[in-house]
């Protein structure tokens, strides 16, 4: 028992550490890439840039305020969500905190003059942030608390209700800061999302393949024996011929590819094989762990 307080401890400060890393990295962007060149950040982030620039008001701190009555909702609508809750504030106070304090010490020319590139980066930032505090448990609070409770309270997607809220905060910039500005606040959106999908999944290295056959063993010996990938098959019946045909199904990396569809073809030329794509493997042959673990 007192072996699994430890480790649940350990897990709690590894958590909030790469918590606090994203909040830093989100910053980053925000205060450097982002609002120096009027690009709202998707969410509440997004409201507060454009209020930033209405009314010269702390991005930090309205970034704060305007989470605090989502969270009091989460907490009353949305059962078991108190430790959600207590995450959130303690990454939207370091959040806000960093902002304000980035804001003072950091010039607001940015990095580069180039917008594009301010957009990329700024999106890329955005992204890896997301995904290391999602994967850490954690969440940036906003838009995507006010999603889960719609969700539970109405049966509303919570994709419904992002885009939404991305697409009226995108309609203020434009309002604001003007439509180029606009449109370069969806482009790192976009690169946001990419980069976290990135983050939380992995580079897509697995690929999947289905093979149906009438040489089971005949192909699943070859596969095993040349590429050392375990094979996993069951019968089942083609709908048209009404004849018996057995389905594999293997997991290789996607250097092996080539070679897979090579050895197939060679022990049944019959086969019909699909290949997928896949984005992370575990169990044995492929990764053992997550780099984050999440109880």
């Amino acid at each position: 028992m007192e072996s699994l307080m430890k480790n649940n401890w350990q897990l709690t400060i590894l958590q909030y550490f790469w918590m606090t890393i994203a909040v830093l990295i989100s910053s980053v962007a925000v205060i450097i890439f982002l609002a120096p060149f009027d690009i709202a950040p998707s969410g509440v982030s997004g409201a507060a840039v454009i209020l930033h620039r209405l009314i010269e008001t702390p991005i930090g701190l309205v970034t704060f305020l305007l989470n605090i009555p989502i969270q009091i909702l989460a907490y009353f609508l949305l059962p078991g969500s108190w430790r959600v809750v207590v995450r959130t504030l303690y990454v939207l106070v370091v959040y806000s905190i960093t902002l304000d304090w980035l804001a003072i010490y950091i010039p607001d020319k940015g990095v580069s003059d180039n917008v594009l590139l301010n957009a990329i980066f700024g999106g890329v930032l955005e992204g890896v942030a997301g995904g290391i505090i999602f994967r850490a448990g954690g969440t940036f609070g906003g838009t995507s608390t006010l999603a889960l409770i719609l969700r539970h309270k109405f049966g509303m997607p919570m994709s419904t209700t992002l885009l939404y809220t991305d697409a009226l905060v995108m309609a203020g910039a434009g309002f604001t800061f003007g439509w180029e500005a606009a449109m370069f606040a969806v482009v790192s959106l976009f690169i946001s999302g990419v980069a976290s999908d990135y983050v939380l999944e992995g580079p897509s290295v697995i690929r999947t393949a289905v093979i149906i056959t009438n040489q089971p063993e005949l192909v699943s010996t070859t596969i095993l024996h040349h590429l050392g990938r375990g094979v996993t098959g069951w019968e089942a019946i083609g709908m048209y011929t009404h004849q018996p045909r057995w389905v594999l199904y293997v997991s290789i990396s996607r250097s092996q590819v080539g070679e897979l569809r090579r050895l197939v073809m060679k022990a049944d030329p019959k086969a019909f094989m699909v290949i997928g794509q896949g984005h992370t493997a575990y169990g044995e042959g492929f990764k053992q762990s997550e780099i984050l673990p999440v109880p």
